[in-house]
C-alpha cells in the first residue's frame, strides 16, 4: 500500500480509501459481510474509510461504526452530511441548524466522539459559504471534526469557499472529493488545477466509473451488475454514451491486457497516478471485489500506457457528461433560468 499526505494537512492516508456506500440496504451487505471487508481493508493497510449520513439512511454509518469497535485511533475517520435524511425540508442542506444536529446524528451512529474528516457532500445554492464555513469551524473547535471538506463542488464554488474562508478569518475546506475515472476525466479541465493550487487532498470517487472498469461489462456480454439493476439508462447499450463508454472500455481492455494488467489496475492506476490526487475511493460489495481492488494497491503506470489511455479518451473529456452531479442548478431547474 501507497501513502500521502492528505492535502496540507500533514494526515498520511492509504492511495485506497475503504468507500462504504454499499454497506447496508444500498449494496445488500449485511455487518458480518461489512466487519469482514473492513478487517481485511485494514490488514491490507487501507487506513482511511468514507462513509455518509445519507447511505441506507444512516444504516452504513452504523455498520461502520460496529466494524471500528476498538481500533478506532488506528483510522482515519471521514463522513459526509448535506444530503436528504427524509421528508422533512430542513433536515438537508449546509445550514448551521442542520449540520449541528446532524453531525450528532452521525457520531452516534458511528459510536465515536468525533470524526477526522467531516464532508459536505454536494454544494447547497440556498446556503452562504459563511454559514457553512463558520458552523463547521465551530464544530472542528468544538473537537467533533479535526478537519472538514467538500464532495464534487464545482470549480468556481472550491474559489469561492476559500476567499470566504480567507474573509470571515474562518476555517477552510480541505479536501475535495470528485468524480473521476478514465471515462470521466472533466474535472482535469478545471477542478483539479483548483485542488492544486490551494493544495486541497483529492479522494476521488467512482474510479472504475460505476463499474463500467471493472472488467464485468464487455461487448457481447450481458451486463449484470448491481448497479447496472439499480440504474438500467446508465448501462442501456442504445443510448450515444453508453455506446461510447463500451468502444472505449474494449479499446482500454487491450491496453491493459498488453500491459498485463487487470482492467481494475488499470483504472486505479490511472487515478492515484495523477499528481493532484491523493487516493481512489473503492466501494467492494463482497470480500472477493475487495480483494480485485487491492490488487491495484502498488499499481504504477508506465508513460507508455498513460499515453495509450489518453488517445483513446483525452484528457478533460467526460464521456457521460450528462451523469455530471457538479452542473450549475439554474441548468437543471427552468424555475432558476426564467424571470
Amino acid at each position: 500500500m501507497q501513502y500521502r499526505t492528505l492535502g496540507r494537512t500533514g494526515v498520511q492516508v492509504s492511495s485506497l480509501v475503504l468507500g462504504a456506500m454499499n454497506f447496508g440496504a444500498i449494496g445488500r451487505t449485511t455487518q458480518d459481510e461489512a466487519t469482514a471487508i473492513v478487517d481485511a481493508a485494514l490488514d491490507a493497510g487501507i487506513n482511511l474509510i468514507d462513509t455518509a449520513d445519507w447511505y441506507s439512511g444512516g444504516e452504513s454509518e452504523e455498520m461502520v461504526g460496529k466494524a471500528i469497535a476498538g481500533r478506532r485511533d488506528d483510522i482515519v475517520l471521514a463522513t459526509k452530511a448535506n444530503m436528504p435524511m427524509g421528508e422533512e425540508r430542513n433536515h438537508r442542506g449546509s445550514s448551521r441548524r442542520w449540520l449541528v444536529t446532524e453531525l450528532d446524528n452521525s457520531l452516534r451512529r458511528l459510536g465515536v466522539d468525533h470524526v477526522d474528516l467531516y464532508q459536505i457532500h454536494r454544494w447547497d445554492p440556498s446556503t452562504s459559504d459563511e454559514e457553512t464555513l463558520s458552523a463547521l469551524t465551530d464544530l472542528q473547535r468544538a473537537g467533533k471534526i479535526r478537519y472538514f471538506g467538500s464532495s464534487t463542488f464545482p470549480a468556481y464554488r472550491l474559489v469561492q469557499a476559500q476567499w470566504a474562508a480567507r474573509e470571515h478569518h474562518l476555517s477552510r475546506y480541505v479536501t475535495e472529493q470528485p468524480s473521476y475515472s478514465i471515462l470521466q476525466r472533466g474535472i482535469e479541465t478545471h477542478v483539479l488545477p483548483v485542488t492544486e493550487e490551494y493544495g486541497l487532498g483529492v479522494l476521488a470517487w467512482s474510479p472504475l466509473a460505476s463499474g463500467w472498469l471493472s472488467g464485468a461489462v464487455r461487448e457481447g456480454r450481458d451486463i449484470t451488475t448491481n448497479r447496472s439493476a439499480a440504474l438500467p439508462e446508465r448501462f442501456d447499450i442504445s443510448l450515444p454514451s453508453n455506446r461510447a463508454r463500451l468502444d472505449a472500455v474494449e479499446r482500454l481492455a487491450v491496453v491493459a491486457d498488453e500491459a498485463g494488467l487487470t482492467m481494475i489496475q488499470l483504472a486505479l492506476g490511472f487515478v492515484t497516478a495523477h499528481p493532484a490526487v491523493t487516493s481512489a475511493i473503492i466501494g467492494p460489495r463482497t470480500l472477493d471485489h475487495l480483494h480485485s481492488q487491492l490488487a491495484a494497491a502498488d499499481t504504477v503506470l508506465s508513460a507508455d500506457v498513460l499515453d495509450a489511455i489518453d488517445a483513446i479518451v483525452a484528457p478533460g473529456t467526460d464521456l457521460a457528461p450528462h451523469e455530471k452531479f457538479d452542473t450549475p442548478p439554474a441548468l437543471l431547474d427552468p424555475r432558476l433560468r426564467r424571470r
